[in-house]
């Protein structure tokens, strides 16, 4: 009983979780989908200003493309029994303006993952399935640096635990047209896995 106390204890933490607001833009508002019995874990980088309003990770274009990479229904997507979905920043950090020189959203804040994410992990004890969306999580989980291309590349080293995955937004589409063994081959593998770990829920 202490273990489902301390993760309803933690969830309620990160909801009410305020360390980087003064940095954010529409201020804090965590989003993470938590279920202690979760198999598949997607590490993403941030909230987008659409979640954020939403309050539902992936609710988007992105989140239909996902779940379409993954084989799975919304229904299913959103059961924190089957998926936890804990991006390395919980909350939106903003997007970069014309003066910036760069377009997109912020990377993530790096205070949320030293505050939160091995204290997540640690509750998640079920997972089989760990999916890293984008560099941000691919440095975090993998201790290393390496882009999205050199790590699906080697898909296989890290399968059938881990899978490198660029992130589902139509800003990647060029990316996919240049690399269709992506979906050509490393998606029917993940539906397969995706597909056994939930029907041995």
């Amino acid at each position: 009983m202490p273990n489902v106390y301390s993760f309803t204890a933690l969830k309620a933490e990160i909801e009410q979780c305020q360390i980087c607001s003064e940095f954010l833009p529409l201020g804090a508002k965590p989003i993470v989908q938590l279920g202690k019995q979760a198999k598949i874990l997607i590490a993403g980088q941030a909230p987008g200003q659409k979640t954020h309003h939403k309050g539902r990770p992936f609710d988007d274009a992105s989140g239909e493309r996902l779940r379409t990479w993954l084989g799975v229904t919304r229904e299913q997507f959103y059961d924190p029994e089957l998926f936890a979905i804990v991006p390395m920043g919980f909350c939106y950090p903003g997007s970069y303006t014309s003066a910036d020189k760069q377009s997109g959203d912020k990377p993530p804040r790096p205070e949320c993952a030293k505050r939160w994410r091995q204290e997540v992990l640690a509750q998640l004890e079920h997972i089989e399935l760990t999916l890293l969306v984008g560099k941000y999580a691919i440095e975090w989980h993998l201790k290393q640096k390496l882009s999205v291309t050199q790590s699906v590349a080697n898909w296989q080293d890290l399968w059938p635990t881990t899978l490198v995955m660029p992130h589902p937004s139509p800003r990647n589409n060029i990316w996919l047209k240049r690399h269709p063994e992506f979906e050509q081959q490393i998606i029917p593998q993940l539906q397969r896995r995706v597909t056994s770990l939930i029907n041995s829920t």
